[in-house]
Protein backbone atom coordinates (compact mmCIF):
# COMPACT_ATOMS: atom_id res chain seq x y z
CA UNK A 1 0.00 0.00 0.00
CA UNK A 2 1.10 3.13 -1.01
CA UNK A 3 2.38 5.60 2.16
CA UNK A 4 -0.57 7.82 2.69
CA UNK A 5 0.89 11.16 1.80
CA UNK A 6 1.27 10.54 -1.63
CA UNK A 7 -2.01 9.72 -3.91
CA UNK A 8 -2.81 6.31 -5.14
CA UNK A 9 -4.65 4.48 -7.48
CA UNK A 10 -6.62 1.56 -7.66
CA UNK A 11 -5.99 -0.87 -10.39
CA UNK A 12 -7.72 -4.10 -10.90
CA UNK A 13 -6.53 -7.38 -12.12
CA UNK A 14 -8.36 -10.04 -13.65
CA UNK A 15 -6.44 -13.26 -13.26
CA UNK A 16 -6.69 -17.09 -13.18
CA UNK A 17 -5.51 -20.01 -10.63
CA UNK A 18 -1.85 -20.18 -11.59
CA UNK A 19 -1.08 -16.76 -11.76
CA UNK A 20 -3.09 -15.69 -8.32
CA UNK A 21 -1.04 -18.89 -6.44
CA UNK A 22 2.18 -16.98 -7.69
CA UNK A 23 0.96 -13.75 -6.21
CA UNK A 24 0.21 -16.01 -3.49
CA UNK A 25 3.61 -17.12 -3.16
CA UNK A 26 5.42 -13.68 -3.18
CA UNK A 27 3.36 -12.93 -0.29
CA UNK A 28 1.18 -10.46 -2.84
CA UNK A 29 3.98 -8.64 -3.38
CA UNK A 30 4.50 -8.84 -6.75
CA UNK A 31 3.22 -9.77 -10.38
CA UNK A 32 5.27 -13.09 -12.02
CA UNK A 33 6.95 -12.15 -14.71
CA UNK A 34 4.95 -11.76 -18.09
CA UNK A 35 4.77 -14.64 -20.96
CA UNK A 36 7.19 -14.65 -23.63
CA UNK A 37 4.20 -13.61 -26.23
CA UNK A 38 2.42 -11.33 -23.25
CA UNK A 39 5.35 -8.73 -22.55
CA UNK A 40 3.39 -5.76 -21.41
CA UNK A 41 1.10 -5.97 -18.28
CA UNK A 42 -1.54 -4.68 -17.87
CA UNK A 43 -4.16 -3.94 -14.94
CA UNK A 44 -7.36 -2.49 -16.19
CA UNK A 45 -8.81 0.91 -14.64
CA UNK A 46 -11.89 -0.53 -13.35
CA UNK A 47 -13.40 -3.60 -11.98
CA UNK A 48 -16.75 -4.00 -14.40
CA UNK A 49 -13.86 -4.59 -16.95
CA UNK A 50 -11.82 -6.93 -14.78
CA UNK A 51 -14.75 -9.34 -13.98
CA UNK A 52 -15.82 -9.45 -17.39
CA UNK A 53 -12.20 -10.65 -18.39
CA UNK A 54 -12.06 -13.30 -15.52
CA UNK A 55 -15.35 -14.54 -15.88
CA UNK A 56 -14.84 -14.84 -20.23
CA UNK A 57 -11.72 -15.71 -20.63
CA UNK A 58 -9.80 -17.19 -17.22
CA UNK A 59 -12.90 -19.08 -16.09
CA UNK A 60 -12.96 -20.65 -20.03
CA UNK A 61 -9.04 -21.29 -19.89
CA UNK A 62 -8.70 -22.42 -16.28
CA UNK A 63 -11.69 -23.22 -14.60
CA UNK A 64 -11.90 -20.35 -12.36
CA UNK A 65 -11.71 -16.59 -12.41
CA UNK A 66 -10.60 -13.71 -10.21
CA UNK A 67 -10.24 -9.96 -9.78
CA UNK A 68 -7.31 -8.92 -7.85
CA UNK A 69 -7.67 -5.18 -6.76
CA UNK A 70 -4.66 -3.08 -5.39
CA UNK A 71 -3.32 0.25 -5.24
CA UNK A 72 -0.21 1.60 -6.42
CA UNK A 73 1.47 5.63 -6.23
CA UNK A 74 -0.03 7.89 -8.76
CA UNK A 75 2.88 9.75 -9.43
CA UNK A 76 4.02 5.90 -10.32
CA UNK A 77 1.09 5.14 -12.65
CA UNK A 78 1.05 8.47 -14.35
CA UNK A 79 3.70 7.22 -16.32
CA UNK A 80 1.58 4.88 -18.15
CA UNK A 81 -0.94 5.38 -20.64
CA UNK A 82 -4.36 4.43 -20.43
CA UNK A 83 -5.39 2.65 -23.90
CA UNK A 84 -9.24 1.79 -24.76
CA UNK A 85 -9.63 -1.31 -26.15
CA UNK A 86 -12.71 -1.17 -26.66
CA UNK A 87 -16.43 -0.26 -25.26
CA UNK A 88 -16.27 2.93 -22.77
CA UNK A 89 -15.28 1.07 -19.82
CA UNK A 90 -12.62 -1.20 -21.53
CA UNK A 91 -9.38 0.83 -20.39
CA UNK A 92 -5.93 -0.32 -19.33
CA UNK A 93 -2.64 0.59 -18.41
CA UNK A 94 -0.19 -0.48 -20.27
CA UNK A 95 2.96 -1.30 -18.49
CA UNK A 96 6.11 -2.02 -21.02
CA UNK A 97 9.04 -3.74 -19.29
CA UNK A 98 12.17 -1.81 -18.94
CA UNK A 99 14.58 -1.20 -21.71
Amino acid sequence: MPESNHAAVTLFRPTGPEELDLVRKSGFKKWPPRLPGQPIFYPVTNEQYATEIARDWNVKVSGSGFVTRFEVRKDFMDRYKIEQVGASHHSEWWVLPKT
